[in-house]
């Protein structure tokens, strides 16, 4: 294995984390309109990631970080290539943000941001599972390996239109599903009364949901992506992250069903670890496949890594940095755990 195929594992894993994390707030903020039946609820359900939210974000920025140092022709390539896509998904995460710090002191405001909060927490949940439909699908790449927006020359203006196929609408649903999943997951570790009750009942809901999403993109992408199809169930990584998705889901459905509210939430944690390394396991070697008939052909983390050198001193940071951040969500995460009781007057923030 070079320092190529090690970065690609990390940035998978960084990837991984960002997913985790920052997935179960994204699914509090789709769930939001829904569950906050009360000003109450809602600050809730605002307080349940207040507090972790931005903390969260730090592995889409490093994860996008490694991939520019690891892998610039792909990250150029990607980003030039959806650049709509890529701006109106900065657009909603940052009026997710702003949303989450203005709501409690701008009360004048408050359905205005009420409503960013959810959409800035929906297109990204719906966007991302889109991004990795385009990217086991393949993209089309010129001689260069530069991504055509429209056909003949390359266009770095992006086309919306185009990533919005069948087969990635697909994958993105199911990318919306299970971030709902888990973030009605975390509110019934986080909430108490009839907010709890809602949260739990959904959750069954979801994950009936999830299981019948799992069958039919499997379908789709035997169907429209025989390619990938192929080298999932023909790796043994394939089929162990195969099991890690399905197991994850047991997990997390024995465990919902006995009241245990953190290992369910384990559980679709786990599902996501699997998803991810089917992912991976589904385009490995290539970074972006090449749609089929493309001129040019796919990114790999042979052709589009950075040197050697780059690589190394990458590792020696990312040996350092990584271990920095969890030890970070560690100590937030158990300052902040236990379920959320506000004060009869609401308390300040949030």
């Amino acid at each position: 294995m070079g320092l190529g195929d090690v970065w690609f594992v990390l940035v998978g894993v960084l990837l991984t984390g960002y997913a985790i994390f920052d997935g179960f707030d994204l699914g509090v903020g789709v769930l939001y309109p829904f569950l906050g039946k009360s000003e109450r609820d809602k600050a809730v359900m605002r307080r349940s990631v207040g507090p972790v939210w931005d903390g969260n974000e730090v592995w889409l920025l490093t994860g996008g970080g490694a991939l520019f140092a690891a892998f610039p022709a792909v990250y150029a390539t990607v980003f030039s290539g959806f650049y709509l896509a890529l701006t109106l998904l900065l657009f909603a995460l940052i009026f997710r943000a702003a949303s989450l710090e203005f709501r409690h002191s701008d009360p004048a405001w408050a359905k205005f941001w009420d409503g960013a909060f959810f959409v800035g927490s929906a297109v990204p949940a719906l966007l991302f599972g889109v991004a990795v439909g385009n990217i086991v699908r393949g993209v089309p790449l010129t001689a260069a390996g530069e991504m055509i927006a429209g056909g003949g020359q390359p266009v770095f203006l992006g086309n919306l239109f185009a990533a919005l196929n069948p087969y990635s609408l697909v994958i993105g649903v199911f990318g919306l599903v299970w971030i709902t999943l888990h973030g009605a997951s975390w509110l019934c570790v986080k909430t108490t009364g009839d907010l709890y009750e809602r949260a739990a009942k959904l959750r069954t809901t979801l994950l009936v949901v999830f299981a019948v999403m799992v069958a039919v993109s499997t379908a789709a992408t035997a169907l429209l992506v025989p390619d990938a199809f192929a080298k999932v169930t023909g790796s043994v990584a394939g089929w162990v992250f195969t099991v890690v998705v399905i197991g994850g889901a047991v997990l997390s459905w024995v465990s919902a069903s006995r009241g245990k509210d953190l290992q369910a939430w384990y559980g679709s944690t786990l599902a996501v670890v699997g998803m991810v390394g089917i992912w991976a396991a589904s385009i490995y070697p290539s970074l972006v496949p090449a749609l089929a008939g493309s001129a040019g052909k796919a990114l790999t983390v042979t052709n589009a890594s950075s040197s050697q050198l780059t690589l190394t001193v990458m590792l020696v940071i990312a040996a350092i940095g990584v271990p920095l951040v969890l030890w970070y969500h560690f100590v937030v995460y158990r300052a902040y755990r236990g379920r959320i009781e506000l004060p009869a007057d609401g308390g300040a923030g949030y």
